[in-house]
């Protein structure tokens, strides 16, 4: 009998072989699960082949937290995004970017804006997406909802065009509102459904034909194939125009906040859809299912929220603004109603994929794992977020910040307890036997200096 820590490095070498045929071949093959124990037959390594499960990440379109029951809110109801929440994990410190784009190029690359972001609408051709790598780890893979990365028809010229089709970034399938074209996102919306315009009639929905090309992609493929699927659904749900859904009283209502009610509702019907879906086709047990949003809730919106009137924070850098919703599902793999105060960040979803499908982390990826902690283990947490916000490089100029659970400092050197202060309406100046307060912005200081000062802007990738 080997050593045990020859046995798992040979275990480990194993499963190296399997994920490098199965790149090579693009054929799926299934990894085995290698536990650190004493060495066991190769024989036995292949008898206990295990498939990676499916993956399902929806990330809903303005809507911070103050908008779900299963963060206090009693005002709207999302039972199904609630039942998720129950059933599994929530995150009690998720940040995007304040802005739908930038928070879009986030997430599907692992990168912080810094790197990568130049233009509002753009996601730049050299990015190596979530889409690719989900393709290369053998999953099949489908794109549906917001697009809004090409660079549509309706920018001015120095933006059509210059970002990324749908295709090109990794995903087999989609169906998407905004690729190249504009066009109305809810009744009668304009659709690119796997390069093809559609437009649809006055009776159909945006939201409901978005879902449905997801469920029945996820039927159709389940049925014939044992190979793993990798579902992104950047919902069009709930940006403004603030419209009513198929469930309101009245396709004519005007009342805005009455229709961003109903808004929400739909959504959270929608993702109980495709929960469902899982459930329906017996996948539900292989399925992880993670849920987001891109930033904080239009500004118009008043909400009532822990007792409190709340506006929301679109655009802005408080926590109005980034805080978001985070739900990890998968039943009787990810424990049930737990709350996790780790802090994740939009570039941690990335490398969280990665884990979950038995890929290599990256190098020079700004993004942390949140696997292990998803897994009931401690993991590795992030000891800060950094968010680099130049939405329009072009005329804009970055407000850079680095966080914490409690602490805030911007590039300007402005410092908050925003924990006490979620308004960020008083600095603190004073720091007169304040020593947690002191660690504090030492650290984030760190943290901001550790990154760079400027971003890119579009003209570096006009041609």
């Amino acid at each position: 009998m080997f050593p045990f820590d020859f046995a798992a490095l040979l275990g480990r070498c194993c499963v190296g072989v399997f994920c490098l045929l199965a790149r090579w071949t693009s054929v799926v093959v299934p990894v085995s699960v290698v536990v650190a124990v004493p060495l066991v037959g190769v024989s036995r390594l292949v008898a206990e082949e295990v498939s990676p499960p499916n993956v399902i990440l929806i990330m809903a379109d303005d809507i911070g937290r103050e908008c779900f029951g299963c963060y206090g809110s009693e005002q709207y109801r999302t039972p199904n995004i609630d039942r998720l929440a129950k059933e599994g994990m929530r995150f009690e410190h998720c940040y995007s970017q304040p802005l739908c784009t930038p928070s879009r190029v986030k997430i599907m690359t692992g990168l912080s804006n810094v790197r990568n972001y130049s233009g509002f609408s753009i996601l730049n051709r050299d990015q190596k997406t979530i889409g690719h790598h989900m393709q290369e780890a053998g999953y099949r893979t489908l794109v549906a909802g917001k697009w809004q990365l090409l660079g549509a028809n309706h920018y001015s010229k120095q933006f059509q065009l210059k970002g990324t089709w749908p295709a090109e970034a990794g995903f087999d399938r989609f169906c998407l509102w905004q690729v190249d074209q504009l066009g109305d996102r809810y009744w009668q919306p304009t659709l690119n459904v796997d390069g093809k315009t559609i437009t649809y009639g006055k009776d159909d929905y945006g939201p409901d034909k978005a879902t449905d090309f997801i469920v029945d992609f996820m039927e159709s493929h389940t049925k014939a194939s044992k190979q793993p699927f990798f579902v992104y659904y950047p919902m069009i749900l709930v940006h403004n125009p603030f419209e009513p859904t198929p469930d309101s009283e009245s396709r004519n209502a005007k009342g805005k906040k009455k229709n961003f009610v109903d808004m929400v509702a739909y959504m959270d019907k929608l993702v109980g859809r495709i929960v469902k879906k899982t459930e329906a086709l017996g996948v539900a047990d292989n399925t992880v299912i993670l849920f987001t949003a891109d930033n904080g809730t239009h500004t118009a919106i008043q909400s009532e929220y822990l007792g409190k009137s709340f506006r929301g924070g679109k655009g802005k850098t408080t926590d109005a603004g980034t805080r978001e919703p985070l739900v990890a599902y998968w039943p009787n793999k990810i424990a049930a109603n737990v709350v996790n105060e780790d802090l994740v960040d939009f570039s941690d979803f990335l490398p969280t994929l990665l884990d979950l499908s038995g890929r290599p982390q990256l190098a020079g990826a700004d993004g942390y794992s949140f696997w292990p902690q998803l897994m009931g283990e401690p993991g590795k947490p992030r000891q800060s977020v950094y968010c680099y916000y130049c939405p329009r490089p072009e005329k804009s100029e970055p407000v850079r910040f680095a966080r914490d659970q409690r602490w805030k400092l911007y590039g300007d050197g402005r410092f908050f307890d925003v924990k006490n202060d979620p308004k960020e309406k008083t600095p603190i100046t004073d720091f007169e036997g304040r020593r947690a307060a002191r660690q504090a912005k030492a650290k984030l200081s760190a943290a901001i200096q550790a990154m760079p000062a400027e971003g890119q802007r579009l003209l570096q990738f006009a041609e």
